[in-house]
């Protein structure tokens, strides 16, 4: 594994947790961003890894975009360009990443931040958490494709049109994170989460998140279908016929990861 500067990675009993550190709040540095993408990548293909939880370091999970920091990185033909696909494509590494993320938020989830939340497979709340989009007191735009696939239609607008900031009960209330808990018993509840995902089969779960992926935007007919051809698939695999007969003889099932 890589030095990292701004995040910490650390791996235990298949778990994979990576705590993103830029003080004073986390925002979506350059170099965050580039090392958050780098690590994903790596842990998609490190066979040990079978779920990874994402949390922030201090009291904010990510304050968004690096405000201070941009000017120097969009000043230059194609330099604005180059900046939004390198942002894109962090969002894109944590929703393509081949194992499930768990998010898990040690506080404020703001812009970019948000999206990085609403990017991971499943999330929990510390309840000093909460989700925002502030861009419009900076005048810029972002996060409010992630945040309705999240939120329904209204609060949507609210929060892009005021800044409104949902704070961790009501995301609890929405279903929109799994737990809302004190800050102490945060990374107990994603780590709990964590080892649920950790015990299925990776072929299976992997398989899983790729699917879920794939059929968000299908149609019932087609994305049913595709799921009874990925289905077709695991029957296959080891991991399948092992969970079967598991089942069978009452057992608890030892999966190979093939």
């Amino acid at each position: 594994m890589n030095d990292w500067t701004q995040l910490k990675l650390s791996v235990d009993r298949h778990i994979a947790v990576v705590t993103m550190d830029a003080p004073p709040v986390n925002a979506l540095t350059r170099g965050l961003n580039d090392e958050l993408v780098a690590v994903l990548d790596q842990l998609s293909d490190t066979p040990e890894v079978r779920v990874i939880v994402l949390t922030g370091a201090g009291k904010v999970f990510c304050a968004g975009a690096d405000i201070k920091g941009r000017g120097a990185l969009v000043d230059g033909p194609g330099a604005l360009r180059a900046h939004s696909r390198r942002t894109r494509e962090c969002f894109h590494a944590i929703r393509e990443c081949a194992k499930p993320v768990v998010a898990a938020l040690n506080g404020p989830a703001l812009g970019a931040g948000l999206a990085i939340a609403a990017s991971a497979d499943i999330l929990v709340a510390s309840e000093q958490a909460s989700a925002g989009l502030p861009e419009i007191d900076v005048g810029a735009l972002g996060g409010g494709r992630h945040a309705m696939r999240l939120f329904g239609h209204s609060r949507v607008r609210r929060m892009m049109l005021t800044g409104y900031r949902v704070p961790a009960p009501e995301l609890y209330r929405l279903g929109i994170v799994e737990a809302c808990v004190a800050p102490d018993a945060l990374m107990p509840a994603a780590l709990e989460l964590a080892e649920q995902v950790a015990s299925k089969s990776p072929v299976v779960s992997q398989l899983a998140k790729h699917t879920l992926n794939t059929i968000e935007h299908m149609g019932l007919r087609d994305g049913y279908r595709y799921e009874q051809d990925q289905t077709a698939i695991l029957s296959k695999t080891e991991d399948c016929r092992e969970a079967q007969a598991a089942f069978r003889e009452k057992r608890a099932p030892v999966f190979v990861g093939r």
